[in-house]
This record gives C-alpha cells, structure tokens and sequence, in this order.
C-alpha cells in the first residue's frame, strides 16, 4: 500500500482526492491536512473531523484535519503527499517534503512553468524557488508517463490546460496547423472551478454564463507551453456544479483531410486510457465525464475553408484535478494506472453519485 497524505482536505479538489483514494486498492489515506495558508491552529491539534467538513464521509474516513506542520506530515508515514493548496504555499511546502523523502504531487500551479519571470504577471507573487521550476516533471500522463515514473516533484496540469493540451499537442505535432494562425480556445468551467471560498458570482442567485479573464487568464502561458502553439483563450464561468467543455477552432494547412485528423488523433489516444475518441456526429458533454477521470474528444472538419472544430470534455475535479492526480500517483508508485479510477469511473457514468 502506497501512504498518502491530503495537505488542502478542506477544499473540493482535496475531498475529490479523498473519495478516489477511498476506494483505491493499493493507497490508503494516512494524513488529512488544512490549507497551509488559509488555516491556523497548533500543531497536531485537530482543526476539525473530516466528516464535520464533508458529511458525505461520515462513516467512511475517520481521520482529523490537522494544521498543516512539516513534521506533523513526515510523522504520519506518508510516502505520497498531495498538495490542493494555494500556490503560493505549494511553492514553500514542495521543495521541503521532497528533501525528506517524499514524493510530491501538486495540484496548484506553483511549479506548471518553467520561466519563474511569468509568476509575477500571471499568478501575482515572485517565485523563490527557480531550480524547482526546472526539475518538476509536468503531470499529463498520456505526453509525460516516462518522466512521471521518475518524478519527485509532479506539477499536475490545470483543468483548462488539460482539456486545451490533449486537443492540441497531437495537431502541433503533426505540424497541420495553418503558420501564423492561433488556435482558439473557448472553455466553459463549472463554478466548483472557482474554489470552495465563498464569493458573490458563485452563489446560488449569482451564478451565471460569462467570461471572465479575457486576455489575462493564468493558465494561458501553460496551455502554449505544453501544447506548443500560442493560443486565444477565453475561459467562461457556467452555472453548473463541475465539468469543463472547450470549444477550439483551428486553421489547417492545405490538404488536411477529416481522415488526417482522424489517423493524427487515433495515433496519439487509441491505447490511452483516460482520453476516450467519440464517434463522428457525437460530441462530448460534462454529463459524459462528470465524476470521472476521461477527457472526452470529438472533432469535425470544414475541408474547403480548412477549418477544424474540436470539442474537449472532462470533470475539472476529476482529469482536471484529483483524478489525474492520482493517475500519477499511480504511475510513479508502479499501481495499474487505472487503479481507483476506472472502477468509479464506470459506477458514476451509470447514474452513481
């Protein structure tokens, strides 16, 4: 069994991890911890049972969530730890756990991009810990599994980025995209994408289908790094639970054919286990995916004005946070990659909660 601890339990993503990690059959939880920023308390001192933050466990996980202390996490014996915490406070906890021997998995965006210069612009502090930046290994299992099985330090993507790179990357790479044309992106996120801290747009009344961050998002830079073309992206608030749709329009160079795109999709994702191909005339929704770790892709082609639209759905918990998450995890540890994924995968996709 491969010992795991959840530093952020408080918050969706970490109880995301926390209901896949429940059923998985080689890791068990051994340490559940709070946001190491947003909450306070004295070392080994519960802040709260976790049933008492998510009822849903009630029963199920009978552990308390501890104040996040450095060597609170060593003494609970966790050999994985999982940060779904602030960036900034991912950025000072990573590099410390992993001088003691664990192996980190970070869920924030504190190690995604390799030029600390960005930090400033992009997610509005300085980053101190430039080395890091270097050697962290980018956790998109179906371009990096080789790198992951090695990995210290894994900077798992963002939920945007995911949906935007696994549609893209495979097209860069076959070189079809038109010179000097950016793809764009538009993605729709459900409102558990904004966090668990409370905020008016996000309330019940309030919530509502708009964008936001137009030109600005964070995730930009990290959607043009590792899909290798600069894109337009618009990220877009929708007033739904969880679940993320993009919508990207790409200009093509002369001669690529719907069976192109085809043969170039089918090439990169047929043996893939979380990257399912819909068939021609489907298109993904976030009811397909919700509650499971697949990324959903369809596509169509307008041959003679060499325009193809693609559609990219997955749960922005799920492949766009703990699912894919643990998926690493699994890979690094040598588990079946699929292990405490599919099953819930296939539970949920018939109706299960």
């Amino acid at each position: 069994m491969t010992k795991v601890a959840i530093i952020g339990a408080g918050g969706y993503s970490g109880a995301e991890l926390a209901s896949i990690l429940l059923g998985h059959p080689h890791a068990g939880i051994v340490g559940l911890f709070a946001s190491a920023k947003r909450e306070k308390g004295d070392a080994g001192t519960a802040l709260s049972a976790f049933e008492n933050v998510f009822s849903k466990f009630r029963g199920l996980i009978n552990l308390p969530v501890l104040p996040t202390d450095i060597d609170s996490v060593v003494g609970c014996g966790a050999e994985a730890v999982f940060l779904a915490t602030p960036h900034e406070a991912s950025m000072d906890l990573a590099p410390k756990l992993v001088a003691l021997g664990l192996r980190v998995l970070d869920l924030s965006g504190a190690f995604r991009l390799r030029d600390a210069d960005l930090y400033p612009e992009h997610y509005g502090f300085t980053h101190t810990e430039p080395d890091w930046l270097r050697s962290a290994v980018f956790g998109l299992p179906e371009f990096f599994r080789a790198e992951i099985q090695h990995a210290d330090l894994i900077a798992c993507p963002g939920c945007y980025p995911t949906s935007a790179i696994l549609a893209l990357r495979p097209l860069v790479a076959a070189n079809v995209i038109e010179a000097g044309r950016r793809p764009v992106v538009d993605s729709v996120s459900g409102v558990s994408g904004a966090g668990r801290s409370p905020a008016v747009k996000s309330l019940f009344c309030e919530v509502s289908l708009q964008p936001y961050s137009v030109f600005t998002h964070r995730h930009r830079p990290e959607i043009d790094a590792y899909s290798g073309t600069e894109v337009v992206f618009t990220p877009h608030l929708g007033p739904f639970e969880r679940g993320i749709l993009s919508t990207i329009h790409v200009d093509l160079r002369a001669g690529v054919s719907t069976s192109t795109i085809a043969s170039i999709y089918e090439k990169a994702f047929g043996n893939e286990p979380f990257v399912r191909l819909v068939a021609r005339g489907q298109w993904p929704s976030v009811a397909d995916v919700r509650g499971s770790n697949f990324c959903d892709l369809a596509w169509a082609v307008d041959e003679p004005h060499r325009h193809l639209i693609i559609a990219s759905a997955l749960d922005n918990l799920g492949k766009g946070a703990a699912g894919q998450a643990v998926q690493c995890m699994n890979i690094r540890f040598g588990h079946e990659e699929g292990a405490g994924l599919l099953p819930i995968a296939a539970r949920r996709s018939k109706g299960g909660a």
